[in-house]
């Protein structure tokens, strides 16, 4: 009989691709993981590993076994979200994961939603890069999450992790207002493509968040379908100084709605053809669970109630002439 927490340990490795990370990730001993998957060999019968250099591979049957175990972990997770069904009241540990712009602009609004509803609930929130979460939801580290992609970057296939939409918004172009006779391209009419928007700003230094990042390549890749390559002076993944540094004439760079409702005095903002949408993300099997189910309910409500404070808050800022 194969052993479910030995399958969970070779699926880990096809994930992660040594031995050591998936030690550091679940918190055991490289040792004590490879005796494992050493015995899930015996019980299989057949060889599901091989050295190649420093590295372990799986065998054309480790990854056939892998396959399998994605199939049973995901029924078992079916089995305890039916079974939390069962019990009367929602309640107990919620760990969350949430993208960085995610956490003041969405998650408090949630988190006070799911205390009206469920106060039984104790949700534990952790900041997480997105690239991140499904490893961590993998791991138990988390129980649901906030992922987001960008059109340009879309979100890679992952069979362990199942989402559901929550939110699309638009991409806006923060600069400041031009001097000199420089060329302001307007507040970005329906119509417009990215080489008109962001044309006028080709040879203007960019902020982008950093290398490695979904929202650095995005930037990247809509700058490049704009026809030029962008000069690349700042790097931060926050958008509050992307738009700060906007405002005083350090660069141009890109922000999402929820971001433009604060903008400082001296910015502006152009609405693009280009869009980021945020997504809740569980384990495969995971969606019928309870508290997975008032997550998404709660965080639906949250982004419907601020989401006419960010188109407020730009209205406003258009009406004063920033």
């Amino acid at each position: 009989m194969l052993d479910v927490r030995r399958l969970h340990l070779l699926r880990e490795l096809d994930r992660r691709g040594t031995i050591a990370a998936v030690a550091e990730a679940l918190t055991f001993t490289a040792s004590a993981v490879s005796q494992q998957l050493s015995v899930l060999e015996r019980e299989a019968g057949v060889p599901l590993l091989e050295r190649s250099g420093r590295r372990v591979v799986l065998t054309p049957a480790g990854r056939t076994l892998v396959t399998h175990a994605d199939a049973v972990l995901e029924r078992l997770e079916l089995a305890v979200s039916e079974l939390a069904g069962a019990r009367e009241g929602i309640g107990g540990p919620l760990r969350i994961g949430t993208f960085p712009s995610g956490g003041p602009a969405i998650v408090p609004a949630t988190l006070a939603e799911l205390a009206r509803r469920h106060p039984s609930l104790e949700p534990m929130v952790q900041e997480i890069d997105s690239a991140r979460v499904s490893d961590g939801l993998r791991a138990g580290e988390l129980d649901v999450a906030l992922v987001h992609d960008y059109d340009f970057v879309p979100a890679s296939p992952d069979t362990t992790v199942d989402q559901v939409p929550l939110l699309e918004e638009p991409m806006y172009l923060a600069s400041s207002r031009p001097t000199g006779g420089a060329l302001d391209p307007g507040p970005g009419a329906r119509g417009d493509t990215l080489a008109t928007l962001l044309g006028p700003w080709a040879a203007s230094p960019w902020i982008t968040a950093r290398d490695g990042t979904t929202g650095h390549a995005m930037a990247v890749r809509a700058c490049q379908a704009a026809g030029f390559q962008p000069r690349i002076r700042h790097r931060v993944n926050d958008f509050r100084t992307v738009l700060a540094l906007a405002a005083i004439g350090q660069g141009a760079g890109f922000v999402p709605e929820m971001a433009t409702a604060h903008a400082p005095e001296g910015v502006v903002l152009t609405r693009l053809p280009l869009f980021r949408r945020s997504k809740v993300a569980f384990r495969a099997g995971g969606g019928s669970h309870p508290a997975i189910l008032a997550f998404v309910a709660a965080a639906r409500t949250a982004v419907g109630i601020k989401g006419d404070a960010w188109s407020s808050g730009r209205e406003r800022r258009a009406d004063a002439g920033g």
